[in-house]
């Protein structure tokens, strides 16, 4: 399984990594960031950390 690490210092919680996952695996916190909520549905794709502006999200496999 995937381990997904957000950065939240960051983080801007621009939601760029919500909407482009294919798999669903976010959900979105009060502040509008990203939530890992179903990791075990990552695919590996790494969509997320490519999309992301800050380079607040990093990939383990």
């Amino acid at each position: 399984m995937a381990q997904i690490k957000v950065d939240l210092k960051r983080c801007k919680s621009c939601g760029i990594c919500i909407a482009f996952c294919p798999k669903n695996v976010y959900a979105v916190n009060k502040e509008g960031g990203p939530v890992i909520a179903q990791p075990e549905l990552c695919s590996k794709c790494n969509l997320c950390v490519m999309r992301c502006p800050d380079f607040a999200l990093e990939l383990e496999v």
